[in-house]
């Protein structure tokens, strides 16, 4: 099985292009943390991959209307390699996620203003408790055993 799902935020934004046939594709980069070590969490250096995604078709209309730089996304798709010749005439090889799914991370609320990590803002009260993964009603103080 051949099935790639990564979290992470787009480096660029997506360069959406039509191919000779007139299919849409978008060619991005995600940005993609890694779990840090103790001693990396220590110095404070945190590590990210930079990986290559292609999107087609409606897909990729959809990231080129709606994702930016900055965008905190989680895609699915696959892993695929291929190879070319350069215009200098060497092989060169590329290895990237063809996407079949994205999905939004954030509130558009979180990346109007830039400020990537920043809460949104709550405007009047806070909302009521929502249900536990989606089952039964709101979780009260009351019905919490300890």
């Amino acid at each position: 099985m051949n099935k790639v799902i990564l979290m992470g935020r787009l480096a660029r934004d997506p360069d959406v292009r039509t191919t000779q046939s007139g299919k849409s594709v978008a060619r991005m980069t995600i940005a993609v943390d890694r779990r840090m070590s103790r001693n990396a969490a220590d110095s404070g250096q945190a590590t990210a991959d930079f990986l290559n995604l292609v999107a087609w078709e409606r897909l990729a209309e959809f990231a080129g209307n709606y994702l930016h730089k900055g965008s905190k996304i989680l895609v699915e798709g696959r892993l695929q390699s291929r190879s070319y010749e350069a215009q200098d005439g060497s092989k060169r090889y590329v290895t990237e996620v063809n996407v079949s799914d994205i999905e939004f991370c954030e509130s558009k609320s979180h990346t109007e203003g830039g400020d990537f990590d920043a809460p949104a803002p709550m405007d009047g009260p806070a909302p009521a408790a929502s249900p536990v993964g989606g089952f039964g009603g709101p979780v009260k103080d009351d019905d919490i055993p300890f």
